[in-house]
């Protein structure tokens, strides 16, 4: 026979919206529910090899059975706005995949479901209906199969029933299914059935009287008891009504047929399309898909073009001696590939050919490339400066997309161009000739040169139209080289000492694991939340939050609440952050000290922050805790490398202020700054309606609080926790400050109102973020976009100025001749490691530089301290 599928959409979405975690495409819409639903519809799919497919939808109206009973389905809880919005989109795609939809306005799906399994029958097609319902186990026949999918513990399990199946596992047959709801009601679809009747009773009258009908003419039997008699009776006209609520209808007027259902090819560039805007980078792979390429990126694709890694050193030289060359390498840059005009690819081995790659490299030839920081660092290996490279298309996709995930050639490749760059292989087995043959195969590397001239040319357009390049000219590209720089540096760690460190803090750990064993009565495992949590909430009886499947909450924010409740707690918290400093700082720092040159060359990352900002890895400099004593005796482990040297600190003043005080034009802070007030002294002064004499060191930190908590979008709660103070006092001090701010508050309002009209805000400088959470129906989300709204052109501005600082910092330090070099950037500091002889020149370059790198209507003002270590510039 052949076979129908039938998909209970609302059913399967439903489920797959629970049990998938949320996701998020780059605009805000959720797509988790559409991501599960396609997951298990694909899974099935090939499972059951059906002919034809349908999916049926609820609509949003009220159904016949509505009208019968107003209290059908009046107990469930409304769709959640999150999940509304994925129906129409699912539809679309199911629409893509030439998927029939039935729908009709007075019937639920289950209906039109139930109309296509009659229609199948009668056609002699096996109907699979796919749901998370057992309502549709009554459809059950020889040729109606229900694969009833249901989740446990986040995986997807399905049982399959005829209508041998259902009499086997509930006594009775899909027929009698109905009348054993129709007694024993169901309370998701609030349907009645017979007061005081449950699955046991109902089970065992319909099993000895087969229906309904059957229960009401043998009322008087002796085997119907006096009290389950008397219920029946006075519920007879609520049970029968019950029985029509839980029949499905198979009589839908709806012209439902069966060729049309037919399965057929996917809209391919459609279904690309959509998937692409969802991110369902692994559905378009699953199913093969490509999309149309780019118009801006001039239509090219790889069936047109050429591949050469046949060249003679004289051919090489002559190509390489063109205007502008786009240009890659493989990881150690054994191998260069390039284009000229994006039709042809080159490829040639570096090896024998180091002289004229030399040449190039360092000489004036535009060039263009991807990931341009670390090809400078793996030229550097081989004693090669590489010059004028204006375009790095990883650094152009973030200013595009600040928000992406990663910036991999390959993915952006296939997202903006459509082209997938690596072919893929299948799983047959490779002999050992194909394999030693892909070894010499350079295509896939001449495909990413020929992708970098493609998207150069999409991403040089839509900078032009998005006013980025500017950015992208003066700031993100000259900053690449500065971060190389400073990567090939690094900063010399003083191992001996980070390792004596590290055993007092060993000590440390041990003193404390005694003294909370004792506190508790007994030894266990404090690392272990379950067993902390049963001798925190269960043994010493502490006021806990909700419990859990797996036990209680023992994170951080729950401890902090219990903070003097009991000895143990601060000792737990103060254990916690010894062992997170041992283990992060010192057990990470000796791990990534080069052995070659003693340093840590930390990795600076330019394409992360949706801000701007720079991060850094292996380790992360920007996280060293400075609260702490102990923390802030880390940086005691960062030293200058000889007695000849230095470490100069140069830090931003208030930064973020002074930009708020410069975009807003407010004239009480921007007097603030010019005057050279201590800004949070004259903050509180307007704040509490006090002289600023009179100003406490409490009013002072509280006003403090206030300036940078709105810088970064803290609300009236945060800022309650923050002082420990009551929301509302929170509230208040909100409200004064933006009184005595006034520009700042309609700052904050004409942002907001910028971002809901044009989806985006901008920086000083133009840099771009979209905030797509700013028009979402959830409070919460849209709070976000919100807050993000406010601080990002802030902090976005602050970033892009240090960034501009470095720039012009290292450039002086080359340009004057200095041996002394920008090591380090954290936060709004800037770290030189200065030769002696040399600080006076460097403090006065970093002075300079950092104070003259933009003009404001503030001073900008760098603060300068030098020392041995780290810890003594501070």
């Amino acid at each position: 026979m052949k076979k129908l599928l039938i998909l209970d959409a609302n059913s399967i979405v439903n489920r797959a919206f629970y049990a998938v975690r949320t996701l998020t495409n780059k605009d805000g819409l959720n797509t988790n529910a559409i991501f599960g639903f396609l997951n298990i519809f694909f899974k099935y799919q090939e499972e059951i090899s059906p002919d034809y497919i349908a999916a049926a939808f609820d609509l949003p109206a009220p159904t016949f059975r509505h009208k019968m009973f107003d209290g059908y389905k009046a107990t469930r809880h409304k769709m959640p706005d999150e999940l509304r919005e994925q129906i129409p989109v699912l539809k679309d795609v199911l629409r893509a995949m030439n998927i029939k939809i039935y729908e009709k306005e007075g019937y639920e799906a289950d209906d039109i479901i139930g109309t296509t399994a009659r229609v199948c029958e009668e056609e002699n097609i096996c109907c699979c209906i796919l749901t998370g319902d057992r309502d549709d186990l009554q459809l059950a026949s020889e040729n109606v199969l229900i694969h009833l999918v249901t989740t446990r513990m986040g995986n997807t399990q399905t049982e399959v029933f005829d209508d041998k199946k259902v009499y086997e596992k509930y006594g009775v047959t899909p027929k009698e299914f109905i009348d054993l709801k129709a007694i024993m009601g169901d309370s998701s679809d609030n349907i009645p059935g017979v007061r005081g009747i449950g699955e046991k009773g109902a089970t065992s009258l319909v099993t000895e009287f087969h229906s309904l009908d059957g229960i009401y003419e043998n009322i008087e039997s002796e085997k119907i008891s006096k009290s389950v008699r008397e219920k029946l009776i006075a519920e007879k006209e609520t049970a029968y009504l019950s029985k029509t609520l839980a029949t499905i209808d198979k009589n839908v007027p709806l012209d439902i047929n069966v060729s049309e259902t037919l399965k057929s090819d996917y809209n391919d560039v459609e279904l690309f399309n959509i998937f692409t805007k969802l991110e369902f980078r692994s559905f378009i792979k699953k199913l093969g898909l490509k999309g149309e390429v780019s118009a801006t990126a001039e239509k090219q694709s790889f069936d047109s073009c050429e591949f050469r890694s046949d060249l003679k050193k004289d051919e090489l030289k002559k190509l390489l001696k063109a205007e502008s060359v786009i240009f890659t390498t493989d990881e150690n840059a054994d191998v260069i590939a390039f284009t000229l005009d994006g039709k042809t690819a080159y490829s040639a081995e570096f090896k024998g050919n180091e002289d004229v790659f030399k040449d190039f490299f360092e000489g004036e030839a535009k060039k263009s490339t991807h990931s341009l920081k670390d090809l400078i660092l793996k030229l550097k290996e081989k004693e090669i400066n590489i010059q004028n490279v204006n375009f790095d298309t990883q650094i152009g996709a973030y200013l595009l997309e600040p928000s992406r995930k990663g910036y991999d050639l390959s993915e952006i490749s296939f997202d903006i161009l459509g082209l997938s760059i690596e072919e893929e292989k299948g799983g047959e087995q490779l002999s050992l000739d194909s394999l030693l043959e892909d070894k010499t195969d350079n295509t896939s590397l001449m495909k990413k040169a020929i992708a970098i001239y493609m998207l150069k040319a999409y991403e040089e357009d839509e900078m032009r139209k998005k006013e980025l390049l500017s950015l992208f000219e003066n700031i993100e590209m000259p900053l690449v080289y500065v971060l190389a720089s400073m990567e090939e540096a690094g900063v010399t760690v003083d191992k001996e000492r980070l390792k004596e460190f590290g055993k007092m803090l060993s000590l440390e750990l041990d003193k404390l694991t005694n003294e909370i064993y004792e506190e508790a009565g007994h030894e266990f495992n404090i690392n272990s939340p379950k067993q902390l949590g049963t001798v925190l909430f269960e043994e010493l009886g502490l006021k806990s939050g909700k419990k859990t499947k797996s036990g209680y909450s023992t994170g951080a924010e729950v401890l902090e609440k219990l903070k003097n409740t009991h000895p143990i707690v601060d000792k737990v918290l103060e254990y916690r952050k010894i062992a997170k400093l041992n283990s992060t700082y010192v057990d990470g720092l000796i791990a990534v000290i080069n052995e070659k040159t003693g340093r840590i060359h930390s990795s600076f990352n330019q394409t992360v922050t949706v801000t701007g900002r720079i991060s850094s890895t292996e380790p992360n400099l920007q996280n060293i805790p400075v609260r702490t004593k102990l923390g802030r005796e880390m940086r005691k482990m960062f030293v200058a490398p000889s007695p000849d040297y230095v470490l100069v600190d140069a830090d931003y003043s208030q930064i973020e202020l002074r930009v708020l005080a410069h975009i807003s034009d407010d004239e009480n802070m921007i007097n603030a700054f010019v005057s050279g007030e201590d800004i949070h002294a004259s903050t509180a002064a307007r704040v509490f309606n006090v002289s600023k004499e009179d100003v406490t060191g409490e009013m002072r930190s509280a006003a403090k609080a206030i300036n940078f908590g709105l810088v970064y979008g803290m609300g009236e709660f945060s800022l309650s926790q923050d002082l420990h103070i009551s929301v509302k006092a929170a509230k208040d001090y909100i409200e004064d400050y933006l009184g005595s701010y006034p520009k700042v508050r309609q700052y904050m309002k004409d942002t907001v109102d910028f971002a809901k009209g044009n989806g985006y805000v901008k920086t000083m400088f133009g840099r771009r973020r979209d905030l797509p959470e700013i028009q979402a129906s959830n409070y919460q989300v849209r709070s976000f976009g919100e807050r993000a709204a406010m601080n990002t052109p802030v902090q976005g501005s602050a970033a892009d100025i240090i960034k501009l600082a470095m720039i012009n910092v290292d450039k002086r330090l080359k340009k004057e001749n200095l041996k002394s070099r920008l090591i380090l950037q954290v936060h709004d500091e800037l770290i030189v490691e200065a030769l002696n002889e040399e600080l006076e020149k460097v403090c006065a370059v970093l002075k300079e530089e950092m104070e003259e790198a933009t003009k404001l209507s503030v001073p900008l003002k760098a603060d300068m301290k030098w020392g041995h270590s780290w810890y003594d510039t501070k």
